[in-house]
């Protein structure tokens, strides 16, 4: 039942061989900075009680008509329509994911990319599991906000976490680290993704800190609220767009 899925959709095959087969052969994540990690794809199926605080804090924040971007295998998706009624749509770039998502039963799940939506007003905009990742680049953070001041409902709101990967560096005394202003932002790097021989491309991903996140809000005329923090470095961030 694993059909018509491009070798490139590495996450659509994943999730398609644990749907239909209980396949649970890792994804393989691939960084030139760090070591070599797994995705286990059970988690992509993972229920309400086994997300981490954060992602739950964020859905029971969700309200009215929901984006949820990213969607993998459509679990927050599900939660939403099925436990808290809310009209949900599910976008996701992998063919193969959302081909899952709506046979687990999501009613809107599209192939798209995030920044080709238009036309459409949502209020909420969810970017969950280090969902900073799609905005790729530090440079990229004003076309962001400009995206979703695009696609927000009046009084709409973007829940979205995202990790300060500044812990990797070495402290002072005082607590601080040193970056080299000259090198490129610290939370800017690159991944591929394999499943079993095949590989994607490498594409870029942002981890941002909050408070250069909440620096671009203000910049963008947004307000930026950190809503939880979580156990490793990472964050859960509300964003509002200010009255004029």
């Amino acid at each position: 039942m694993n059909t018509n899925i491009s070798k490139k959709d590495i996450f659509g095959k994943a999730i398609s061989d644990y749907y239909y087969h209980k396949d649970t052969t890792d994804i393989q994540v691939h960084s030139p900075d760090f070591d070599d990690d797994v995705i286990p794809v059970p988690y992509l199926f993972r229920s309400y009680t086994e997300m981490p605080p954060l992602e739950q804090k964020a859905l029971q924040l969700a309200k009215g008509n929901v984006l949820d971007v990213g969607c993998g295998a459509g679990s927050h998706s599900l939660y939403l329509q099925q436990k808290r009624n809310l009209k949900t749509t599910a976008i996701d770039t992998s063919q193969g994911a959302i081909k899952i998502a709506k046979k687990r039963g999501i009613e809107d799940a599209r192939v798209l990319d995030f920044f080709q939506l238009n036309n459409e007003r949502f209020d909420t905009i969810l970017l969950l599991m280090n969902g900073s990742g799609i905005i790729g680049k530090l440079k990229n953070l004003d076309n962001f906000f400009g995206k979703i001041q695009e696609l927000l409902a009046p009084g709409g709101k973007v829940i979205l976490d995202s990790s300060d990967l500044s812990y990797l560096f070495e402290r002072d005394e005082d607590g601080g680290i040193w970056i080299d202003s000259e090198a490129p932002y610290y939370g800017e790097l690159e991944f591929k993704v394999s499943y079993k021989g095949e590989s994607s491309d490498y594409f870029k991903w942002l981890y941002v800190d909050f408070q250069t996140l909440k620096f671009a809000a203000e910049v963008n005329n947004f307000s930026c609220e950190c809503i939880k923090k979580g156990e490793h470095y990472d964050y859960l961030a509300e964003l509002r767009r200010l009255k004029q």
